[in-house]
Formats: structure tokens, C-alpha cells, sequence
């Protein structure tokens, strides 16, 4: 049995799934990745404009850069990956979603049950008090400011250096350890702690992703190309081919 249709037959068996996403699920909607071609943004490194320290010195710059991946995103659709994905929830009795992508894309695309770990790129939220709001703004414009406490709104993402969301983190964990199945996309696996929910799994674990990471030779079935047409394929329903 080819990789593939061994593949479809664990996802066709499994009651209960998990998926780890990252950017290359992301990547075939137009969206760079941060590592990728197109990683810079007016000479910056997102490493140096991800950071609190970064937004303490230039909150601006910053947010200029938020909003300008907004529009990024606002522009993109979602692909037939993340239209996989939603399908393979809609029939599977137990699914969680687990997204290091913070663009929204998977929401867009259907899917309901989503653990966001790294946060929501469409959230805004205090940096002086609980408030937080839903925020679509996608124009360069002044720094927004609470509206209950005055301090300023900051995006609604995990920088580096930050801690994961404790609550979603946790139900991250148990939903890969109580999985028949884990299948991991379009992550380069070298974010921790996210990559190391793929340690977690108990059950099998299918790969996919372009390149061989630092995972794939743990993993029961890889496969290698683009994420959007290979989830399509682990998505469609009936027998394996031949």
C-alpha cells in the first residue's frame, strides 16, 4: 500500500483526531510564512518586531506591521486544505484543531472545534487590564487605546519570549494524548513548546509537509508536497485506490 492510501485508510479508522497545523497550511492561500521567501517586512525580522520588548520600544512600528499582515490576510481565502480539514471534523466524532497560525483561515474555511495556541491576529486586547475586542482594522493608523482603562491595545498574539494560553494549551495536550490519530501539517516542528505535542501522540501520527523535518522519521506515515492538495486526498471518503 502506498503511503498515501496508508494514510486514508488510518484517517477512515480513526474515531478520534487531532491536527497540528502551521504555515505551510497557510502558505497556498498567498500568506508568507515567517522563514520563508517574503519573511521581511521594510528589512525587519518578525523575530525583531514579535516581541514585547519590540512593541515597549516602537508600539507603531509594530502594529504597522499587524495590520499590513491583516490586509495580507483579508485578501487571501482559504484553501482546499483547510476546506479538507473542516470536512474531516464534519464526519469524524471526536476532532480538535490544533493551529499555531493565528490568520483565522481555518474559521473561515468551516472549522468550529479550534484550539488557536498562538493566539488570533483579528483580536485586540489591553495591555493594562482584561479587556479584549474583535478587531478588523486593517489601515495604518494611531496606536488604539482601551477603552476602559486607557492603556494601550496591543494584537491578540503570543510573542516570542510569552507563555501559550495555559487553558488552551492544556486542552491541547489532552486532545493529541487521547487521539487515535495525530496528523501534523505544514509545521517545520522548531516552535516549542507546540512541537512538542507531537511527542504526546499515542496513537499513529501522519506527516505532512513539503520537507523532512526533525519529526518524520518517528512519524507512521509521511507524506511529502503541498499541504492543500494532500489534505484534500486524506479528506475524501471510500476505499484507498487499487
Amino acid at each position: 500500500m502506498n503511503p498515501l492510501d496508508q494514510a486514508r485508510t488510518l484517517v477512515e479508522q480513526a474515531q478520534r483526531i487531532a491536527v497540528l497545523t502551521g504555515a505551510g497550511v497557510s502558505a497556498e492561500s498567498g500568506i508568507p510564512t515567517f522563514r520563508g521567501p517574503g519573511g521581511l517586512w521594510r528589512n525587519y525580522r518578525p523575530e525583531e518586531l514579535a516581541t514585547p520588548e519590540a512593541f515597549e520600544r516602537n508600539p507603531q512600528l509594530v502594529w504597522e506591521w499587524y495590520r499590513w499582515r491583516r490586509r495580507l490576510i483579508a485578501a487571501a481565502e482559504p484553501n482546499a486544505g483547510h476546506l479538507a480539514l473542516a470536512e474531516l471534523e464534519r464526519r469524524t466524532p471526536v476532532f480538535t484543531l490544533i493551529t499555531q497560525n493565528v490568520d483565522g483561515l481555518h474559521g473561515r474555511a468551516g472549522s468550529r472545534r479550534i484550539l488557536k495556541i498562538h493566539g488570533d491576529i483579528w483580536l485586540s486586547r489591553c495591555t493594562g487590564c482584561s479587556y479584549q475586542r474583535t478587531d478588523r482594522a486593517t489601515e495604518d493608523e494611531a496606536v488604539p487605546l482601551c477603552p476602559d482603562c486607557g492603556a494601550m491595545l496591543r494584537p491578540g498574539v503570543v510573542w516570542f519570549g510569552e507563555p501559550l494560553p495555559r487553558l488552551v494549551w492544556e486542552e491541547a495536550e489532552r486532545a493529541v494524548y487521547d487521539s487515535q490519530l495525530l496528523i501534523v501539517a505544514g509545521t517545520s516542528a522548531q516552535v516549542y513548546p507546540a512541537a512538542g505535542l507531537i511527542g504526546l501522540a499515542r496513537g499513529a501520527t501522519i506527516e505532512v509537509n513539503l520537507d523532512e523535518t526533525s519529526f518524520s522519521k518517528a512519524v507512521t506515515v509521511a507524506l511529502r508536497g503541498g499541504c492543500a492538495e494532500l489534505l484534500r486526498q486524506l479528506a475524501l471518503t471510500g476505499p484507498p485506490s487499487g
